[in-house]
């Protein structure tokens, strides 16, 4: 019996900076059903160019959805750990969206950009590329009626701007103070000198506003000085070029990788898969208690009784031996996990990994083995961040 032809694939997703990705030689792969780039000239030079200078990043993939309406905060507070409620205007939020389980769905930003002198709530949420069309699914059905969601990734363009130098970089083009934009917070800022203030104000929307300003956030998912800005997708690859124009590195998906895991920073379908809880990834600051959502009662327990496993970082010192995602772990001579995630430190020079291990054996200082390459090396359990950030936070 004949079997029946698979589906073809559907073609891969091309942001607005395609043809940038192209003309500055970007080597592009398939990542979450869009053409991305892995680099453009190396991971160690991109990742050394954030680290020590500016680089730019296209994360025009990740959902760009809009949140608003009487209700739109308590939707935001139900789905996800963070009591949304209770952020000012022009907070933005790391949080997680969980299944009834307490297992990770996706981790996301939920950006707070209304002036608050309104009944209205407005929020920008963005979650990972993977998950974006499951999240805004997920909002969908939970939404009231007078709650209005809107899917961005069409007509809006995300470009990344991180290291020390970005500040210099984004006000050597526009007419723009970001002094007062503090770390975790998020303001409109005009394009040119005569259409408003150069501090940014809130109180505007998505896409519509973007014709005089930009939306631009200050997080950073590098461990670096960073700022994210939201543009009209057809002003992007100009953006982009004025950026390199102020000497930004263009940078792709492998430094991207490599920055935050030195920071010991979560990457969706490696730290989280619908296998993990925020307490077992030591991501317990990002969970608000004060207020009830899907998956709480799990965590309340988890809390109360502590984790059975926790995300660790490893440390390994041994020349040449770099762990990777799936490398075996081992302790007291038997296998006990998998790394979620692994590679080289471009800033330390060693190997370093993140992994799941047993409560009794997550402890800084613990010894461990991995199999990298057919052979057994050491390991030690160290405190996350591998890196620490000298990142200003004011």
């Amino acid at each position: 019996m004949s079997e029946a032809s698979p589906a073809p694939a559907a073609p891969l997703r091309r942001t607005a900076l395609y043809d940038f990705h192209l003309r500055h030689g970007g080597h592009l792969v398939p990542f979450a059903g869009w053409e991305m780039p892995l680099y453009y000239t190396s991971i160690l030079a991109e990742h050394r160019a954030v680290r020590e200078g500016v680089g730019l990043f296209d994360v025009s993939h990740m959902g760009i959805l809009t949140v608003d309406g009487a209700h739109a905060a308590d939707l935001l507070g139900r789905r996800t750990t963070a009591n949304v409620a209770a952020l000012t205007p022009g907070q933005v939020r790391y949080t997680f969206l969980l299944e009834s389980t307490g297992f990770i769905v996706d981790d996301l930003l939920v950006s707070r950009i209304d002036t608050g002198e309104e009944l209205a709530r407005s929020f920008v949420a963005v979650p990972n590329a993977s998950r974006a069309d499951e999240v805004e699914e997920i909002l969908r059905q939970h939404r009231g009626p007078d709650t209005k969601i809107g899917r961005w990734n069409g007509p809006v363009a995300l470009l990344a701007v991180q290291g020390p130098n970005a500040r210099t970089a984004l006000e050597a083009i526009f007419p723009w103070d970001l002094s007062g934009l503090a770390f975790y917070h998020i303001r409109f800022f005009p394009k040119k000198e005569e259409t408003g203030p150069r501090t940014g104000r809130l109180g505007l929307h998505i896409p519509d506003a973007l014709s005089d300003w930009l939306l631009v956030s200050r997080t950073g998912y590098t461990g670096e000085l960073g700022y994210e800005v939201f543009v009209p997708a057809a002003e992007a690859d100009a953006l982009a070029e004025r950026l390199l124009a102020q000497g930004a590195v263009p940078c792709g998906l492998g430094a991207r990788d490599t920055l935050r895991l030195e920071k010991g920073y979560l990457l969706s379908g490696q730290e989280f898969h619908r296998d993990h809880t925020p307490i077992e990834a030591g991501q317990d600051r990002f969970v608000d208690f004060d207020h009830p959502f899907v998956g709480s009662s799990v965590l309340e327990k988890e809390r109360t009784e502590g984790p059975k496993q926790r995300l660790v970082g490893i440390e390994v010192r041994e020349p040449g031996a770099i762990p990777r995602h799936g490398t075996p772990v081992r302790a007291n001579g038997r296998p006990v996990t998998q790394a979620t995630s692994g590679g080289l430190s471009p800033t330390l020079g060693i190997g370093i990994a993140l992994a799941y291990l047993p409560a009794e054996l997550a402890a800084p200082g613990t010894s461990v083995t991995l199999e990298v390459r057919g052979r057994e090396v050491p390991g030690r359990v160290v405190a996350l961040p591998f890196l620490k950030s000298s990142r200003p936070r004011s």
